[in-house]
């Protein structure tokens, strides 16, 4: 059974007695286990010390990795264009490996602190930070990580976007035309791509994920059914020789994506029908869900709870008749 994600208006309200067999808020077991925004600052003392690798990705644009995750930076005439700027920890190690040279403009495509920890320093050089307007709401203010059952506090000014958009926009950096645009709900509720399009490089955050276990924040809005429409969107873009660059691990090619890409359809198609007959992630564990693809996950179970998390969180959006 193959749901609509763009319908699902039919739950009645006796479908959400079935959230009772899935866990709820803070700190239980499976729960997503996202590092806090402190936790990405702080770092380890090996993590503060290992050196960054750099790679070229075309003649002008570069990967930086270990940062924790990936950072891409392209190169012009005059500055450097940033996509995410690592943890506050590695924020120097980031910007040594630029040479020296000037960060001009930043983009950041979500809100989590391994990704947006060097916007301060960046920030304070006067960069010009590029987000999705609901990432510059979770910059700019305190939240809630209810898997940690704590707070955390918005980062300083100067840390936070200074241009927005919701939907998408072109710039050009020297000869380089840059594409950006919304990811709707796939990781977070404000996920970005950034293309390279003259370099052929598309950066794509937490969306795409080679080696980890795909991550959906549903606290903050991401879901299975958000995910597979942006990596049909993201497969739109790329042709065979689009280099793609992952919040985390190696780059991808456009093979590679189509292929995760695929396994995620199947998953979501499995799983919002078992939670359409108001199962629990356990019951998707016991099911053998994750036995129909050919990936093995780090931890199967926190996995399928973020999916009935998220599926329960849209749950008027997938539809039919919960039993």
């Amino acid at each position: 059974m193959t749901t609509d994600r763009r319908s699902f208006l039919q739950t009645s309200l006796t479908g959400l007695a079935a959230l009772a067999s899935v866990p709820l808020l803070g700190g239980l077991e499976g729960c997503q286990q996202l590092p806090s925004r402190e936790q990405a600052a702080s770092g380890s003392s090996s993590a503060r010390k290992a050196a960054l690798s750099t790679e070229k990705l075309s003649d002008r644009v570069s990967l930086i990795t270990g940062a924790p995750g990936n950072v891409v930076a392209l190169s012009s005439e005059d500055a450097v264009v940033l996509v995410d700027s690592g943890s506050s920890a590695l924020a120097h190690a980031v910007r040594e490996s630029l040479g020296g040279a000037r960060v001009r403009t930043l983009f950041n495509t979500h809100h989590h602190a391994e990704q947006t920890g060097g916007n301060e320093l960046f920030g304070k050089a006067g960069a010009e930070i590029h987000a999705h307007v609901i990432t510059r709401e979770w910059l700019a203010t305190d939240y809630y990580v209810p898997a940690e059952d704590r707070w955390v506090k918005a980062l300083p000014k100067v840390a936070w976007p200074t241009k927005t958009f919701r939907e998408k926009g072109e710039m050009k950096s020297g000869t380089e035309t840059i594409e950006y645009g919304y990811l709707l709900e796939a990781h977070t509720r404000g996920d970005i791509y950034v293309f390279f399009r003259d370099s052929n490089v598309l950066a794509v955050g937490d969306v795409a994920s080679p080696l980890r276990d795909p991550a959906l924040d549903w606290y903050a809005g991401g879901w299975l059914g958000g995910r597979i429409d942006a990596m049909d969107e993201l497969l739109k873009l790329a042709n065979d020789r689009t280099r793609i660059v992952p919040a985390y691990g190696p780059v991808m090619s456009r093979e590679q994506l189509e292929a995760e890409t695929a396994m995620m359809h199947h998953l979501y198609d499995r799983t919002t029908e078992l939670t359409d007959h108001g199962r629990s992630a356990r019951d998707m564990l016991d099911a053998g869900v994750l036995n129909e693809v050919q990936r093995k996950f780090d931890d199967p179970y926190r996995f399928l709870y973020d999916v009935a998390k998220s599926n329960w969180a849209h749950y008027t959006n997938f539809g039919g008749n919960v039993v």
